[in-house]
């Protein structure tokens, strides 16, 4: 098996280097990872500026621009390696319910399922790092799994909770859940006496009832989410095309 791998963390966070190691063993693997943390960099691709590609001491690659960015260059700039499976992480902290419109990590696995390839995200629960040999180990086992009950493509979304792997309790396949309308901006001044804003805090789950991803993790469980893109309103289309007649 062939996996590219890569995150929004940046090609130095401990995360990817676990993920890597767990994976080598079983697959040949490439990594192309941002220069830096590209969290909440959702899809976007970078088109005002030229990209570099830059191979590090430790033989990952690593680019100036967004995840999206990454593996669209190991797919369609000429590097030698084509891939099976892309795996994204893993994440230091959560990707659930409303968080996938604007995670890196999931934006890399579905630039490669845009392609027609294969896709898992996988993200760490709480920030931190905590047991993140565990989570690499299970990326690796779920990785390991066949899944030829999907339809191919596929693209995942896996949250791992951080504790020991003897007290995870299993699988779960899950929805997304929802959140509350996210926390309000944070005003600073800089050094000049400009007023500044940061994104607040993401909000609390507003949807977290059984059958959801922030359900499955709260109970010990390892959330997997498959996701599509098609973002047709399906029952509103309906209503819309009767009320244009």
């Amino acid at each position: 098996m062939k996996i590219l791998i890569s995150n929004d963390d940046g090609y130095l966070a401990p995360g990817i280097i676990a993920l890597a190691e767990a994976l080598k063993p079983i697959a040949e693997i490439v990594v192309v990872a941002p220069d830096s943390n590209r969290s909440g960099s959702s899809n976007s691709l970078t088109l005002d500026r030229p990209l570099l590609v830059f191979c590090a001491d430790n033989g990952f690659y690593f680019v100036n621009g967004t995840p999206s960015d990454c593996v669209h260059v190991a797919l369609t700039g000429g590097f030698a390696f084509k891939p099976d499976l892309i795996v994204s992480g893993i994440n230091q902290g959560q990707n659930m319910g409303d968080d996938t419109l604007y995670s890196g990590t999931v934006a890399a696995a579905t630039e490669g399922y845009l392609f027609g390839i294969p896709a898992i995200a996988f993200s760490q629960v709480e920030k931190g790092w905590a047991h993140v040999d565990v989570a690499a180990r299970i990326a690796r086992e779920f990785v390991e799994r066949k899944l030829d009950m999907l339809q191919m493509p596929y693209l995942l979304n896996v949250n791992i909770p951080n504790m020991p792997y003897e007290q995870i309790k299993g699988l779960k396949a899950t929805r997304l859940g929802k959140r509350h309308e996210s926390e309000a901006v944070i005003k600073t001044l800089d050094p000049h006496g400009r007023e500044t804003f940061w994104i607040g805090p993401a909000g609390k789950a507003k949807d977290a009832g059984e059958g959801t991803d922030f359900h499955a993790v709260a109970n010990g469980f390892v959330s997997v989410t498959p996701l599509q893109i098609d973002l047709t309103h399906a029952r509103q289309l309906d209503v819309l095309k009767k009320g244009l007649l």
